[in-house]
C-alpha cells in the first residue's frame, strides 16, 4: 500500500525522494497542475543546500544565484556584512518542479490537479505549506498578526543589477521591510511584509513601493528602470509566524514545513526548515519511529532559530529598534552575520 503525502512543495517532494529511494511505496498529492511562483523570498541557506544535494539536485544547473552578503538599507542609512555561509537565490518555481522531477525519479508517484481530501483520511506527511487543509488545521496559540507579504519578480537595470550582484538588500521601514535579491534567470525578487494599516495608509502595493523609493534613495536607485515581470504581485496575508506545532501521542501524522513551524521570514530561513523537516521525519519513519516521536525532535531542533528569529524581527519593525540596529550595526557590522548564524537550523542536527 502506497503512503499518502498531501502536498507537493519542498517538504512533500523532499520527504517522497527520502522515501522512494528507501523503497518505500509513496504518492504525492499536489493540487497545481503545472510551475508556478510562491510568496517566498527565495534565499536558500546553507543547509537547504545540504539537504537538495544530498537529494541529488544540482544546484548551478538550476541557475541559483550566488549570495554572499547582506546590505540593510534605512533611509539614508546602510550597514553591510559577509554572511557566514554561501547562500543562493533560488525562485521557487524552478526549485519545486526540479524537485518533484527527482522525487519521480526515485521512484514516487506524482499525481497533479488533486487536492487532499477534507479530515485527511490516509494522508501520512501533510505538507500542504500555509494553506491548512480543512479538519486538520494548525492549532495556533494566538490568532496570526494583520500582516500582509508581496511579490514581484523584476528585471533590473544593468546598474542596479551590478549593485546587488552577491546580495541581499533589506530595506527597514516603519510597520515592515522589504527585501531584494537576484535569482535565476537573472531576474530579482523583490518581497515586502507590511501591516494592514501601513498598507492602507499608502493606497495599496503601487502607493507603498512610491512611499519606500521616497523614504530611501538607494532602494530608488535600485527600482529606477526596473521592469515588473508579473502582470500583479504575488500576496498572503496573515501567516503565523513563531508556529510551532505540539507533539501528541496517538496522531497519525507527519507535519512538514510550515504545517509544523513557521519561521518569521525576515531571517531566510523557510526553506531550509521545511527540508529538514522532511529529511527528519523520513529518517524517523524508516527508524520505526511515530508522528510523535519526529514533532518533538523537529521542535527542538527549531524552537531555538525561530525564537531568535521572532526577537530579531520584532526589534527591526519598531522606529526604536531600527534605530538602535542600525547604530549596533555602525559600529559592529559583523552582527549581521552572527545573528544570521543564530537563526539557522544548526549544522549538528542536520540529518
Amino acid at each position: 500500500m502506497s503512503l499518502l503525502i498531501a502536498g507537493g512543495g519542498l517538504a512533500g517532494a523532499a520527504v517522497a525522494c527520502e522515501l522512494a529511494r528507501s523503497g518505500v511505496a509513496v504518492t504525492v498529492l499536489e493540487r497545481n497542475t503545472g510551475p508556478i511562483d510562491k510568496v517566498c523570498g527565495d534565499f536558500l541557506s546553507v543547509e537547504g543546500q545540504h539537504y537538495l544535494q544530498r537529494l541529488g539536485l544540482d544546484l548551478a544547473a538550476l541557475g541559483g544565484a550566488p549570495i554572499n552578503r547582506v546590505r540593510v538599507l534605512r533611509g539614508a542609512r546602510v550597514a553591510e556584512a559577509a554572511l557566514p555561509f554561501p547562500g543562493l537565490g533560488l525562485s521557487r518555481r524552478v526549485l519545486d518542479e526540479a524537485l518533484l522531477r527527482r522525487a519521480a525519479d526515485c521512484g514516487a508517484a506524482v499525481q497533479r490537479g488533486v487536492t487532499a481530501a477534507a479530515g485527511a483520511p490516509g494522508i501520512s506527511f501533510l505538507a500542504t505549506g500555509k494553506h491548512d487543509l480543512r479538519g486538520v488545521g494548525r492549532t495556533l496559540a494566538a490568532p496570526p498578526e494583520d500582516l500582509v507579504g508581496f511579490k514581484m519578480y523584476l528585471r533590473l537595470s544593468a546598474a542596479s543589477r551590478q549593485a546587488i550582484a552577491g546580495t541581499v538588500d533589506v530595506l527597514l521601514f516603519a510597520d515592515g521591510y522589504a527585501g531584494l535579491q537576484p535569482v535565476d534567470g537573472d531576474r530579482a525578487n523583490l518581497c515586502l511584509l507590511v501591516h494592514r494599516d501601513r498598507l492602507a495608509h499608502s493606497d495599496g502595493w503601487a502607493g507603498l513601493l512610491e512611499d519606500l523609493q521616497a523614504g530611501s534613495r538607494l532602494f530608488r536607485e535600485r527600482l529606477h528602470g526596473a521592469e515588473m515581470l508579473l502582470e500583479r504581485p504575488l500576496s498572503i496575508a496573515r501567516v503565523p509566524y513563531g508556529f510551532m506545532h505540539t507533539p501528541r501521542e496517538g496522531e497519525t501524522m507527519f507535519r512538514l514545513g510550515d504545517q509544523a513551524c513557521v519561521v518569521p521570514s525576515f531571517t531566510g530561513d523557510g526553506m531550509a526548515m521545511a527540508l529538514h523537516s522532511a529529511a527528519l521525519a523520513a529518517r524517523t519513519y524508516l527508524g520505526g519511529g511515530s508522528p510523535a516521536d519526529y514533532h518533538r525532535r523537529l521542535r527542538a531542533d527549531v524552537r531555538g532559530p525561530i525564537m531568535r528569529a521572532g526577537l530579531l524581527y520584532a526589534v527591526g519593525r519598531s522606529r526604536v529598534g531600527q534605530g538602535l540596529l542600525m547604530l549596533a550595526l555602525g559600529f559592529w557590522p559583523g552582527m549581521l552575520g552572527r545573528a544570521a548564524r543564530a537563526t539557522r537550523v544548526p549544522a549538528h542536527v542536520w540529518v
